[in-house]
């Protein structure tokens, strides 16, 4: 996992605007700490020293502070105003922080979700779409740590960790070079406490995959286990899997954890060794009590943004995989169907042909279907008929436009005129088409519904969109009775009164009411192992 992911500054505008006023913020941060530590240690001094002060103990950087400062009726004022300002700062950037992580993580969001619907049903329907589902949902809440504690984090380290460095020099060469020797261990334990975070925010990711994707299926299937009285069957699955996902987060909260405590204590014993150092000097007299308590306030303040960069490196680490997890849908190359801007024109009363079209499979072993061609006329039912995963719902995704075949044409025939569909204006065609898939989704209105009611809904809204091209995906699987009757007689009446009718079935009721039934066969693919 990178530090800043430069894809997300790439592509989301709010993240690159954040990470410019969140370094900016830095800045005012650092310089509000010295001002803060060098302040406090004039008013202290006085008080611990053994005998009154003559000296200026800070050196070149006692111009940032008066010497009345010593006195608490002047450095007072001083020490709460740059209080307040430090509080301000940090409000500033944490109100900044949660609008712009929103705003990310809803642009990122709407692009995944986007890009999985431009990749198309076939895409989804390989297992994709619980991936995306756990992605766009508990996967990029993650994010919101990451810009909330460890973005800011992050800024703070590059500019008070050398800032601070630099100030510790000037006063105290000693204690500076002990902190440059010790500093160097923070970011290696955070790398070695990194790699295994990594692993388990992986894991976590897929255990929460699997269980979205099993809870998704079994809620899609429930109202046909119930038929089958099975409802109560999956439920040991789902319970395996939820606590594989329960383990998989507390394997990623004991790390943050151990990875915490690991930071704290190297920070505290770096500390402790440049406070010892400076009780020892300041016994000898070989360093003024001013300048040891500014390097006593300053040496934690080096120390701190790197150790909370992997404290909250660790708490955010989901939502980084997460954000990993939605760059590798988004890098994904969408198919292209059709020509935006191409060819528009009235569908009604066309015919739609595919020529010896073939598509290959996702692990490219085999094209299904295989060679097919077929010409679906206006006024007539067009039967797509062949065993299952032949290829007869990818041959209507190819008709319906979002596909595009691996070989082979489709071809609409308008008053004579032929058009090829990769030259026609994809929404053109898409507007005067209807397609119903196997298993349609209505949104939040269809989730009271079983799978059969959901269809019947489904088809009276494209029985009566007034569409010229009407696609069906086994219109009557989830159907008996008078419903798939009447279901495929008010079909054939739509073919009949001139619209272009295509159903891929096994339904004999539906095939025997057909104009036209062709084969669909898949075929294996040349020198394909």
């Amino acid at each position: 996992m990178k530090p800043i992911d430069p894809r997300l500054i790439a592509r989301i505008g709010p993240a690159r605007r954040y990470v410019i006023v969140t370094a900016a913020l830095g800045f005012l941060t650092a310089f509000t700490i010295l001002f803060q530590a060098l302040l406090v240690s004039r008013m202290l001094a006085p008080v611990l020293a053994p005998a009154p002060l003559t000296e200026d103990g800070l050196g070149p950087l006692g111009l940032l502070v008066p010497l009345g400062a010593r006195e608490l009726a002047q450095g007072l004022p001083w020490l709460v105003l740059v209080v307040v300002a430090r509080v301000v700062v940090v409000w500033v950037q944490e109100r900044l922080a949660h609008r712009a992580g929103t705003r990310v993580v809803s642009q990122l969001r709407e692009a995944v979700v986007a890009h999985a619907t431009g990749m198309g049903p076939r895409w989804i329907a390989s297992g994709k779409g619980a991936e995306v589902v756990t992605t766009v949902t508990r996967g990029l809440d993650g994010l919101l740590p990451y810009f909330v504690r460890y973005l800011p984090q992050l800024m703070l380290a590059s500019t008070v960790t050398p800032l601070m460095l630099v100030v510790v020099l000037g006063l105290d060469w000693l204690s500076a070079l002990i902190v440059a020797l010790t500093l160097p261990l923070v970011p290696l334990f955070m790398i070695l406490v990194g790699l295994v975070t990594r692993d388990r925010s992986r894991s976590h990711l897929e255990a929460m995959e699997r269980l979205g994707a099993r809870t998704l299926d079994l809620i899609a299937g429930v109202p046909t286990l119930r038929a089958l009285g099975r409802e109560r069957g999956p439920a040991a699955r789902v319970r395996e899997l939820g606590t594989a996902s329960k383990n998989a987060t507390m394997g990623s909260l004991r790390i943050a954890f151990l990875s915490g405590f690991v930071l704290e204590l190297l920070t505290t014993l770096s500390v402790a060794i440049v406070a010892v150092t400076l009780g020892f000097r300041l016994i000898d007299g070989n360093v003024s009590i001013e300048t040891a308590l500014a390097v006593l306030i300053l040496a934690p303040e080096v120390y701190l943004p790197l150790r909370n960069v992997g404290t909250h490196f660790h708490a955010s680490a989901d939502g980084i995989a997460a954000a990993d997890a939605a760059f590798s849908i988004l890098e994904q190359p969408t198919p292209v169907v059709g020509t935006p801007g191409g060819a528009v024109a009235d569908f009604v009363g066309a015919t739609v042909c595919l020529a010896d079209v073939s598509v290959a499979t996702p692990d490219g072993a085999r094209h299904a279907p295989a060679s097919v061609s077929v010409c679906a006329k206006p006024g007539e039912l067009t039967v797509l008929r062949g065993p299952n995963g032949e290829g007869k719902s990818t041959a209507l995704l190819a008709l319906a436009g979002l596909l595009a075949p691996d070989h082979g044409s489709v071809i609409a025939t308008v008053a004579g005129h032929q058009i090829d569909l990769t030259d026609a204006d994809a929404d053109a065609w898409t507007r005067q088409c209807a397609w119903v898939p196997q298993r349609p989704e209505l949104g939040p209105e269809g989730r009271e519904l079983s799978l059969g009611q959901r269809q019947l809904k489904a088809y009276e809204r494209a029985l009566t969109s007034g569409r010229p091209v009407l696609l069906f995906d086994e219109p009557t699987a989830h159907l008996d009775g008078e419903a798939r009757s009447q279901l495929v007689q008010r079909i054939v009446g739509l073919a009949r009164a001139g619209a272009t009718v295509v159903a891929a079935t096994h339904d004999p009721l539906v095939i025997d009411a057909a104009d036209a039934v062709v084969e669909v066969r898949a075929a294996a693919v040349r020198g394909a192992s």
